[in-house]
């Protein structure tokens, strides 16, 4: 992806919507329909920004949402783009690029997950500390954009250490219990094989997925300050003596819907008062 691409991408979005976010939200498999409690002010279908890369899996709607979570604005995506959808990296980062060049100061990126920590159990929500992004190629080869960030980015604390301190406590203040620990992000779209877990867990991995981690570092190199959490769906492979299957993924995720919009509810409101 050239930058012109980039900033063609933005002047689109500029004629288009007339809203600035300071929040921009990433909705993983299964939960997109928390978009649906914002105070919705306009739409941007993808396929309505020339050049724009396209969701193509199910459960992901494929458009922006902007609106309100009470007083605070936000931008949602109904649906996130994957490496394993055949995009280059630099397109599968666009999106977090443009949030946060219409404004957004934080990301807070939202996935459907495998756990790999064996104390997890399907329908956990984990608040992600770190990530190990060693398996997929960086967003950020290539020459380097000087007007979104350094050469070289600090990833000392990708996930803000504030706002990590403030979603557990909205999940006190909602009676969440909430998981910790450190995504790993494979490629996908194949699950993945009980020796790639195994390898996880010994490289210190609590949950594995297929995107988030590229995503975080493109925000990151822009200076966004980045949170996330994870829903478990399911365990990951080799754990239980069972196949995978993504309906598990979404009928996992469609249960517990309602937690998940309370979290993101009282999460989006803490975050905005620390702004």
């Amino acid at each position: 992806m050239s930058q012109g691409k980039l900033k063609q991408c933005y002047e689109i979005c500029k004629q288009k919507i007339n809203f600035k976010p300071d929040v921009a939200i990433v909705l993983g498999s299964g939960l997109g329909e928390y978009a649906e409690s914002l105070k919705i002010v306009e739409t941007l279908e993808y396929s309505d920004i020339d050049g724009f890369p396209i969701s193509t899996v199910s459960g992901h709607k494929g458009r922006f949402i902007f609106g309100y979570e009470g007083d605070v604005p936000v931008v949602a995506m109904q649906g996130r783009v994957h490496f394993y959808e055949g995009y280059p990296m630099e397109d599968v980062v666009l999106p977090i690029r443009l949030m946060g060049m219409m404004g957004a100061k934080v990301l807070f990126l939202t996935n459907a997950s495998g756990g790999v920590n064996e104390s997890f159990k399907p329908g956990d929500f984990m608040l992600i500390e770190d990530h190990i992004s060693a398996l997929i190629p960086s967003p950020l080869i290539g020459p380097n954009k000087e007007e979104l960030g350094t050469r070289f980015p600090d990833m000392s604390e990708v996930y803000s250490k504030d706002l990590r301190q403030v979603i557990e406590q909205s999940a006190k203040e909602i009676g969440m219990k909430l998981q910790r620990g450190v995504y790993l992000q494979f490629s996908g779209p194949a699950y993945e094989t009980p020796a790639e877990i195994r390898m996880s867990r010994t490289l210190g991995a609590d949950a594995v997925g297929m995107s988030t981690v590229c995503e975080a570092i493109a925000a990151n190199h822009m200076g966004m300050k980045i949170c996330g959490v994870s829903c478990i769906t399911n365990m990951a492979s080799g754990i239980l003596a069972q196949p995978l299957d993504h309906k598990e993924v979404q009928e996992t995720a469609d249960k517990v819907a309602s937690s998940f919009k309370k979290l993101m509810q009282t999460a989006v409101a803490n975050i905005h008062k620390g702004l």
